[in-house]
């Protein structure tokens, strides 16, 4: 079989599986309502980001020119750690090009062959990989958000070293992590609990800053965070929050970071914007999880963590047909297929924006309600 073909073959057994996908370019602008992205709270055009993202391009350049150990590390890097970690109550942060970056960067930097890796069955694809490049001493997938499956894990080990991985608000489900039992487990057992906030950040919390801090974790050194610029701030890039000797730790081991290209100028100066923006308006995530709570209200499904829901489909051509009958409709949701969803169940996945209005709001809940989906 030709190289030509094989790549035919499995484009036919995507396609007869329907699982076969496609990029769809989008205007800048678009007369449906988007349900589908990340924007938590409308700030990816919002005017102040825009402006800072385009005066820091002007200052500092289109790129980074480097990686951060070479000449990559500018400015608005340092500002833009410093502005994390205070804003989410850590100690130190450090950024990377996108949080994709983030998570391989602190599993593969805090892992070696005398450490047992942890994980939740459903977290993001980022973390999964993360645990394949890190080549632990053991791996072991625990069911979603079972607290004694992690105890009998750490408690029945033989490595000395352990990491538990998990995701703050989960990106398909939209369901809450126990971060607190979990914290008592890694400091009863032993072990570092590492909690991707890429769906909490700007969304959940006091103003914003996460299930971390929310549950007053951000002063234990057992406990590490990782975070997305891209979504509730509505820029672009990931960064590690945690305790200085963590971020030594990466800046010196972590080869995502190492030998990746420093984060876009125009990406960090947005993010940092994003972060003045939601600390002058915590109305901004109240409205988010307020909008969120009210689409689940009306699909009859438990209210999300953060800004995040999603509805059951029998199949994935059913999924795809709902998105289309949406899209009709004038709204724009996700549709998740196998492998993107852990549980092999395809869903559409509806997010909640700060940035819908009280009509546009009106309209969503009123075509859900027509649809008869329910989560």
């Amino acid at each position: 079989m030709s190289f030509e073909d094989w790549l035919d073959a499995h484009r036919e057994l995507r396609a007869a599986a329907g699982l076969q996908r496609q990029l769809h370019p989008r205007p800048p602008t678009c007369d449906q309502l988007d349900l589908a992205g990340n924007d938590y709270l409308g700030l990816r055009l919002d005017p102040r980001v825009t402006r800072a993202a385009a005066e820091a391009a002007l200052r500092w350049g289109a790129g980074a020119g480097a990686s951060r150990l070479v000449t990559g590390t500018l400015q608005v890097h340092a500002d833009l750690e410093q502005r994390l970690a205070a804003f989410t109550g850590q100690p130190a942060a450090l950024v990377l090009s996108t949080g994709y970056q983030a998570n391989l960067a602190v599993v593969t930097a805090l892992t070696d062959r005398d450490t047992l890796i942890v994980s939740d069955a459903h977290v993001h694809a980022s973390l999964v990989d993360a645990c394949r490049l890190s080549r632990p001493g053991a791996l072991v997938i625990v069911p979603h958000n079972d607290v004694d499956a992690v105890v009998s894990a750490l408690r029945d080990r033989t490595l000395a070293r352990a990491l538990v991985l998990v995701e703050s608000v989960y990106s398909v489900l939209g369901d809450e992590a126990p971060l607190l039992q979990l914290a008592e487990t890694v400091d009863t057992y032993g072990g570092v609990l590492v909690v991707d906030e890429a769906h909490g950040l700007g969304v959940c919390g006091r103003g914003g800053r996460g299930l971390v801090s929310a549950q007053r974790l951000t002063d234990r050194p057992d406990v590490v965070a990782t975070v997305t610029l891209s979504k509730a701030l509505g820029a672009q890039g990931g960064a590690v929050l945690g305790s200085r000797r963590v971020v030594d730790q990466l800046v010196n081991v972590a080869r995502p970071f190492i030998f990746d290209t420093g984060l876009a100028p125009a990406a960090a100066a947005a993010a940092d914007t994003a972060l003045t923006v939601i600390e002058a308006e915590p109305q901004l995530p109240r409205r988010a999880r307020t909008t969120a709570a009210a689409m689940a209200a009306r699909l009859q499904c438990a209210a999300p963590a953060g800004a995040v829901l999603s509805v059951a489909m029998p199949g994935p051509q059913a999924a795809l047909e709902a998105q289309s009958a949406l899209a009709a409709d004038g709204l724009r949701v996700g549709c998740f297929r196998p492998p993107s969803v852990p549980d092999g169940v395809s869903r559409l996945r509806l997010t909640a924006s700060a940035g819908l209005s009280d009509d546009d709001v009106r309209r969503v809940l009123t075509r859900l309600g027509q649809k008869g989906w329910r989560g």
